[in-house]
């Protein structure tokens, strides 16, 4: 019976321990796991195993040093991210079959009357439980405590170390404990364990882990959110900028409407007195100055002239076809830095997909707009390479954020080599509160 129990703990259950943990690593690391790596994972882990001293750290280091090998190597995952989700794999697993040992303890000190055979159908039955709570683990580390990105340099110490620390720390008490080591005290007997107590520390590094896994989480969390919102500074001062300039050829447009009777005059005067030529040449002056306040493309906004002139200026530039039929109200109570975020974010992915696009294909964007009743559709559509991810772009969440904000929608459509993002907007009416408007 005893060789029976041995084989079914030494290999099977083993074998499963195994298998189970390299799975939960394939997932922290959001790969796919093929079949190959589960096969080259058994049969390396097996014969080195074998090779390797039975029970200890060396099976744990071992089987840590494989998890790094093949996430490296075999899946091109980041290194920062293998070595911790190596180390987070094989602490939760030694933390589980710790707390089963520590529980098998106080019911063998309470059942030591079992017959031999009963007790070792429950050493079995104890190592399905531990992995089954190490499955438990797994599951829950997955679902509500990992952060998928990439693993921070500057972060990977401040969460790699206490997992070691609590690593070797419990390795150390089970090997002294549950391992080939005898404590005697000063009289020469053996000094009893409490089970208890080491089942209280095992659960205690469990919630350590756990707690640990939830800051380094809100720690990443934090990061991007800084980031962001820098981002959104840097486009705000950006938007601002786009704001004042338009203001700024507003200013001069009214200057020159102020104006244009005086030139009206002058031309007149120098044309009853026969000098044509000194009235064709104030005509091209007074052409130039008009042509300095006009905008590439009229939306009947001065604030979107201004950057939809920029952005299709930009397009162009690179060779990319534009054009714009685009009628935004003016004055209107959707504040001009929203349509400069849903324009910028929108026009920004376009030309980024028509710069990834095969250079023999046709790229082009438009970008279209028109008022119905109390709505504004807005739409772009651009050419994006067919072949590989189309990449649903940045700034979409801000766009989502504006149509939301004025009880709108955003749609998203491919077709073939066409992305087309539709923007709904409804005009809020006067009677409304409308948020005050930045710059």
């Amino acid at each position: 019976m005893e060789n029976y129990v041995d084989f079914i703990n030494g290999y099977i259950i083993g074998s499963i321990q195994m298998l189970i943990g390299f799975t939960f690593f394939i997932k922290f690391l959001q790969k796919r796991g093929r079949l190959s790596y589960y096969l080259l994972f058994a049969v390396s882990g097996y014969a080195t195993m074998k090779a390797a001293p039975a029970g200890g750290i060396a099976e744990y280091l071992i089987y840590t040093l494989f998890l790094v090998v093949i996430g490296i190597f075999i899946c091109r995952a980041d290194w920062k991210s293998v070595f911790l989700y190596a180390a987070l794999t094989v602490e939760i697993m030694q933390l589980s079959f710790g707390m089963v040992n520590s529980l098998s303890g106080i019911l063998y000190s309470r059942g030591a009357f079992l017959h031999q055979n009963a007790a070792a159908v429950m050493s079995v039955l104890l190592g399905i439980v531990a992995l089954t709570l190490a499955i438990f683990c797994y599951r829950a580390a997955y679902r509500y405590f990992l952060y998928y990105e990439t693993v921070e340099k500057q972060y990977l110490f401040i969460v790699l170390i206490p997992i070691l620390m609590i690593f070797f720390m419990d390795e150390y008490i089970s090997s002294i404990l549950y391992g080939n080591i005898v404590l005697k005290n000063a009289g020469g007997s053996g000094i009893s364990v409490n089970h208890y107590h080491m089942l209280a520390i095992q659960l205690f590094g469990m919630a350590s882990l756990f707690c640990l896994m939830f800051a380094y989480k809100k720690l990443l969390q934090n990061f991007q959110l800084n980031t962001e919102l820098s981002l959104l500074e840097q486009e705000e001062s950006s938007l601002n900028q786009y704001v004042e300039e338009a203001r700024a050829r507003y200013e001069k447009t009214k200057s020159f409407r102020h104006d244009i009777r005086n030139h009206i005059t002058v031309v007149k005067d120098l044309l009853r007195n026969g000098k044509s030529d000194e009235a064709l040449a104030y005509i091209g002056d007074m052409a130039d100055l008009s042509e300095g306040l006009s905008f590439p493309c009229s939306t009947g906004n001065p604030v979107a002239d201004i950057l939809v002139g920029n952005k299709l200026g930009i397009a162009e530039s690179m060779g990319i076809d534009v054009d714009c039929s685009l009628l935004l109200p003016y004055p209107c109570p959707i504040r001009d830095i929203d349509f400069c975020i849903i324009l910028s974010n929108a026009l920004d992915n376009a030309i980024r997909a028509c710069r990834d696009a095969d250079d023999g294909a046709g790229k082009y964007i438009r970008l279209t707009g028109r008022i119905q009743g109390d709505f504004v559709l807005l739409e772009v559509e651009n050419s994006f390479r067919k072949k590989g991810p189309s990449g649903r772009g940045t700034g979409l969440s801000n766009i989502k954020a504006v149509a939301e904000k004025y009880q709108g929608a955003m749609s998203i459509k491919t077709q073939g080599g066409s992305f087309l993002l539709s923007v709904l907007l409804v005009i809020p009416r006067h009677s409304e509160s409308i948020p005050r408007q930045i710059g």
